[in-house]
């Protein structure tokens, strides 16, 4: 889940909300956004924005941008969300030593090849995006970390399992902590991608990483994350430096299977 994407050229006759634009409610600032930009162009041009101005989000924005996230589907609609919303300088600069480590690592290990496809150039215009938003992370106006604790089946709920067979409990059960986590991360990607798609409309750049997890327990304690409850990602959200989309993505055709494999 580490986004591969940097900059771009944004669409040809819109732009973003602009901070004198703040003016405006927050309401009339989404009515707006989603008259220029019609869904299906959200997402042609929501690409990972890693260069962020410093200048500060305000609140409400992104408030509208959680509210987006609970919108999403969630698993039995349990709604075991939360969000951490990190603005405050010294928190922030103090997740930067920890977000320093993290890219470190992945830069040193999994991140030192290009992603497959890739050409140089746009490898090394990757590298240097994920570099420049490592040594300015503490200028990030705002973090927003999707935490979720998916409830534990009631025991008559795995009592009713038993009409699949001994054969397929024993191989659900070998299976069990794969199905936890997707049963946690189904709950949470779709208000994800939600907030980034809220945060495109509304002019805002972010990215989803996973990189913190390389440092997990530190990140927990330093956002005081009681056990028991997992995150799923660090997005950092703020005014882009950049322009928008569009993304490059592989032809339709190359990953469509059609009735089976």
């Amino acid at each position: 889940m580490m986004s591969r994407n940097d900059g771009g050229g944004e669409s040809a006759g819109h732009r973003p909300v602009a901070a004198s634009d703040l003016s405006e409610t927050v309401g009339e600032q989404a009515v707006r956004a989603s008259a220029e930009l019609p869904l299906f162009e959200v997402m042609a041009g929501m690409r990972a924005m890693r260069r962020l101005r410093p200048d500060p989000v305000p609140d409400e924005l992104l408030e509208r941008l959680v509210e987006a996230a609970t919108w999403a589907p969630s698993g039995s609609n349990a709604q075991a969300y939360a969000f951490i919303v990190v603005t405050g300088r010294a928190q922030m600069a103090r997740l930067a030593v920890l977000w320093r480590r993290c890219v470190d690592a992945y830069l040193a290990s999994a991140g030192r090849a290009a992603p497959q496809g890739m050409d140089e150039a746009s490898a090394v215009r990757l590298h240097e995006a994920i570099a420049y938003q490592r040594d300015h992370f503490h200028e990030t106006p705002a973090l927003i970390i999707p935490c979720y604790a998916y409830p534990r089946p009631d025991v008559r709920e795995l009592a009713g399992l038993a009409s699949l067979g001994p054969v397929s409990l024993a191989r659900l059960a070998a299976r069990g902590p794969r199905l936890g986590g997707l049963a946690e991360a189904a709950s949470v990607y779709p208000g994800v991608q939600n907030l980034l798609l809220a945060a495109r409309a509304i002019g805002l750049a972010a990215n989803i990483t996973i990189w913190h997890l390389l440092l997990e327990r530190e990140w927990n304690a330093a956002l005081g994350i009681p056990r028991g409850v997992r995150t799923f990602a660090v997005i950092p959200v703020g005014w882009p430096l950049g322009r928008f989309g569009p993304v490059r993505r592989r032809p339709t055709a190359q990953v469509i299977h059609r009735d089976r494999w």
